[in-house]
């Protein structure tokens, strides 16, 4: 947990209230309007989706209205295909930071903002803590992780997407959309595509979802949408798929799978593989992970989780499979019916003369893994 602000730093700005309270719009406006003409870095997580994605555009122009000017970063990829084809056909306007040979001095910026996440997913956190950069807002659907000590906070749980809830501050009156303004068609389409995404082609959707897509179909090209869903697969991701086929082993409807070692591009892969083990038969949770390594040889244990189990809490199951870290951050969490985690390997991390230390390393992680899953899956009962 972040320690409290310094005395040096500007304190969070009184909000006023009707008695009543305010609606998160209105309070949103009132904390933008007391930082007119700033310049705020908005932190999407490490692999960011289509939901953090079309969140971080649709802040950026509500944010304008202010006269802040707003950057979209993320520290890792972009390596689903669809995310690759939404920031290409649209023009999102995002950046990568590699912080493992950039320096990033954040001195030009006088806040941050964490969208679709709470700065546990993503290496630039530590840049913003360094920098001892003000955090403006945090405004995400999952469950409450980091306290980053916020100006306004928005965690709402019980929305199937963060696109729902901005939509929900357009409704409000903190953006107008013009259905002849090319640059709205493109964020309502991507707010469509990140609502539908998140909650897994509105399968998933509450009422509040249908309603912001409801509100969305006034605005969105159902062309544009169509073509950024119909990227084909690549070759890799489709070989990751086949190893978590391959290597799955099934207990009581669960399906895990480790896939061995992935380039640091290739990461998407593994929730794809994950969509894809839960659609088998009898199966209602999938678990696939693999050690995901970068060009710096970083080295992290990444997985994800899928559930069609509506008694199974993605959230507390990973945080109570792995736990957390000396520092007290969980190694990972979820939302419903999904869910994700991500563990250092730390010294032992990096590429080795010996294929023989290489293929040791990936049996001791991939036996941990089954271990700590094990504990949380029933005692066999006879089906595998």
């Amino acid at each position: 947990m972040e320690a409290a602000r310094s005395s040096t730093e500007t304190p969070p700005i009184p909000l006023k209230t009707n008695g009543q309270g305010m609606r998160k719009a209105d309070k949103l406006r009132q904390v933008l309007a007391t930082h007119q003409g700033e310049k705020h870095l908005v932190v999407l997580q490490d692999f960011p989706d289509p939901d953090a994605l079309s969140a971080a555009w649709s802040y950026g122009l509500i944010a304008q209205e202010h006269n802040i000017e707003c950057i979209n970063a993320y520290a890792g990829t972009l390596s689903h295909q669809e995310n690759v084809a939404l920031v290409r056909l649209t023009g999102l306007p995002v950046q990568r930071w590699n912080l493992q040979t950039e320096q990033r001095d954040l001195s030009s910026f006088q806040g941050a903002v964490f969208l679709d996440n709470q700065g546990t997913t993503s290496q630039i956190t530590r840049l913003v803590k360094q920098a001892k950069l003000p955090v403006v807002a945090v405004i995400d659907h999952h469950a409450p992780q980091e306290d980053l000590n916020p100006y306004f906070t928005d965690i709402r749980t019980a929305c199937g997407a963060t696109a729902t809830m901005f939509v929900q501050y357009i409704q409000e009156g903190l953006l107008t959309l013009d259905a002849n303004d090319p640059i709205h068609v493109k964020v309502a389409t991507a707010l469509m595509h990140g609502l539908r995404s998140e909650t897994e082609h509105l399968m998933h959707a509450r009422e509040e979802d249908f309603q912001a897509a409801a509100f969305l179909s006034r605005y969105y090209d159902p062309k544009l949408l169509d073509a950024v869903l119909q990227t084909a697969r690549s070759k890799r991701v489709m070989d990751v798929i086949e190893r978590a086929l391959k290597n799955r082993t099934i207990k009581n409807n669960f399906s895990v799978a480790g896939v061995g070692y992935l380039r640091f591009e290739d990461r998407d892969a593994i929730p794809q593989a994950a969509d894809f083990l839960i659609t088998e038969e009898n199966i209602h949770t999938a678990v696939v992970y693999g050690i995901v390594r970068s060009e710096e040889d970083r080295e992290v244990v990444s997985g994800s989780l899928r559930t069609k189990n509506l008694t199974l809490d993605p959230d507390e199951f990973i945080k109570a499979t792995f736990g957390q870290d000396n520092g007290g951050r969980f190694y990972g969490g979820g939302r419903m019916r999904a869910g994700g985690f991500e563990i250092p390997i730390g010294f032992l991390a990096g590429s080795h003369e010996h294929a023989s230390f290489t293929q040791l390393k990936w049996e001791v992680f991939d036996s941990q893994i089954k271990q700590k899953l094990a504990r949380l899956i029933t005692p066999d009962d006879g089906n595998s």
